[in-house]
């Protein structure tokens, strides 16, 4: 089976790596649309746009199955693609939100970029999953993504100004959700802000999810 993955540059590629762990045998076509990052802060209209012509190159290169490997374009577009594509399986990627509230921590913080925060499915997820007692602060971190994008490789210290921007240390978050596929790559960073959380992400859940549909 051929499995296209994109997202808007290196991040989604946490997602392809733990895809491939579960399934290395697939052949695999991945889109790293630096071009158009971050998707997280573009209007919904332009962001659908973007998204869809990703996934007219990944179905025109034979892609039975489709990763959305970014939290914004799932939330915002996956729905739709789903209506318009009915002939591809698509996989989205959402903030842990569900896995975090699972470990039982009273108080759960989600970083993820304004338009993940601000979308309605963010909000579902978090009153879904949280039982009495728990706590669920959501924290956008606008240019956070993009700052990941440009300076990972190449300068650190960028990185670590915009985090000293955006982050304030707190001891209190028993779990911190990674919301967006590009903070993963900084983890170690953002572990030093939250020194008592347990630093939780989507790769692992989104590969199963590939792993059973493609099995049956």
């Amino acid at each position: 089976m051929k499995i296209g993955v994109f997202d808007s540059g290196m991040g989604g590629t946490t997602i392809l790596e733990a895809v491939k762990k579960r399934l290395p045998e697939m052949e695999y076509r991945y889109i790293a649309d630096s071009e158009n990052c971050p998707y997280g802060e573009k209007p919904v209209g332009l962001l659908y746009e973007i998204v869809r012509d990703k996934v007219e190159a990944l179905r025109d290169w034979g892609a039975e199955l489709i990763v959305v490997a970014c939290n914004t374009a799932t939330v915002r577009c996956i729905d739709k693609l789903r209506r318009d594509y009915p002939d591809i399986q698509f996989v989205g990627t959402e903030p842990a939100v569900k896995l975090a509230l699972s470990t039982g921590v009273r108080k759960v913080l989600v970083l993820a970029t304004p338009n993940t925060i601000n979308s309605e499915r963010m909000k579902l997820l978090a009153e879904k999953n949280r039982q009495i007692g728990q706590e669920v602060d959501l924290l956008a971190c606008p240019g956070l993504a993009e700052t990941i994008e440009k300076y990972y490789k190449t300068d650190l210290g960028r990185v670590k100004a915009k985090l000293n921007e955006l982050l304030s240390r707190d001891d209190s978050y028993g779990a911190v959700v990674l919301g967006c596929t590009h903070y993963p790559l900084v983890k170690d960073l953002i572990a030093e802000y939250y020194p008592n959380a347990q630093l939780v992400d989507s790769a692992n859940g989104v590969a199963k999810r590939v792993e059973e549909l493609v099995r049956g």
